[in-house]
């Protein structure tokens, strides 16, 4: 049991330790900040909980005088509305996939190629290389900053008629798809005819039949609720894809070098919990879609390997399109990736 002078000395050290950690903030040059961070994913999707374990970081880093509300699920607009949103500065954070960046940086279209990576690891070696450190560096010039990717994971299709184990089954189905020109001709090339739409408004639309399905992350099928009028999944896998985490350069400008690193030590600690979450949701939301009475079918690896064959054209279209450099050394890096054992 301790003394009455051992708990007055015990309380003193901690008194002393919380000035010290008050002193050090304050010496930061920190203000009081409010900043919103807008994406289209619901709250409780592995994004939402990035969203929200970034905002927890960047309060407790900055002695509670930055803050960062989530506005989710589309609340202030698609992906297209809240970049413009991030470029005029009236909102401050936003996450994408790739693709949404591919009209102002050509070279974001790299990660949305066909059946580019083979699993996560692959993905993790070129995206946190050198290839996705530059294609970061190529924001700022667009009004925006790049602090780290965050996952989204392999993308699956669902409908409403029927399941689908072949590219055969693809033949006629009206498939919502992202408002990416890869993403459209890759659909359109395997028999299927896309219909991109921004993301907030794909339930409504697979509600009254105006697509008969869509194309996502099983984790983001089950956030989104899409179980309750999609009848059948498949794992095709076609398309992996990061997620950029963006903040407005218009406000950053604004930012003292302390506020700064808040952001992107926040970012960077965040990165790992965030991909983590996603594997672990991704992984359990099959078995919750078959709960909730969705058929879900395996799509064979040769089937894989024959839409692979399939999207080459289009595979090589946009190749042609970007700048070649960036082409060769990404292949480079995957095929390094490939090598490790």
């Amino acid at each position: 049991m301790k003394t009455s002078l051992e708990r007055i000395v015990a309380a003193l050290c901690g008194l002393s330790a919380s000035l010290v950690m008050a002193s050090a903030v304050h010496a930061q040059n920190v203000k009081e900040r409010n900043f919103k961070y807008a994406f289209v994913n619901q709250k409780d999707h592995p994004q939402g909980m990035g969203a929200q374990r970034f905002a927890e970081l960047v309060e407790k880093k900055s002695g509670g005088k930055m803050k960062v509300k989530l506005f989710p699920a589309g609340v202030l607009g698609g992906d297209s509305a809240i970049i413009s949103s991030l470029q005029g500065g009236t909102v401050d954070l936003t996450m994408v996939v790739p693709g949404s960046l591919s009209v102002a940086i050509k070279d974001f279209a790299l990660f949305d190629l066909p059946f580019l990576f083979n699993n996560e690891k692959e993905a993790d070696h070129v995206i946190d290389g050198p290839v996705g450190r530059k294609l970061l560096e190529q924001l700022p010039a667009k009004g925006l900053v790049g602090l780290t990717y965050f996952e989204h994971g392999f993308r699956n299709v669902t409908n409403s008629r029927r399941p689908v184990a072949k590219m055969e089954d693809l033949q006629g189905l009206k498939l919502r798809t992202m408002q990416i020109p890869v993403m459209i001709d890759m659909f359109n090339a395997l028999g299927a005819n896309a219909s991109p739409l921004p993301l907030p408004e794909v339930y409504t639309a697979l509600e009254q039949k105006a697509v008969d399905g869509q194309e996502n992350p099983y984790s983001l099928v089950e956030a989104s609720k899409y179980y309750e009028i999609q009848k059948y999944a498949s794992d095709t896998r076609h398309t992996f894809n990061p997620i950029v985490v963006l903040f407005s350069k218009k406000v950053w400008d604004q930012l003292s070098e302390d506020e700064r690193k808040i952001l992107n030590d926040a970012a960077r600690e965040t990165q790992p919990y965030q991909r983590a979450a996603n594997r672990e949701v991704n992984a359990k939301a099959a078995e919750f879609l078959k709960s909730k009475g969705m058929t879900l079918t395996s799509f064979p690896p040769q089937e894989r390997e024959r839409l692979r064959e399939k999207l080459k054209p289009v595979t090589d279209k946009y190749v042609k399109q970007l700048d070649p450099a960036m082409a060769q050394e990404m292949f480079a890096e995957l095929a390094k990736a490939r090598a490790v054992k």
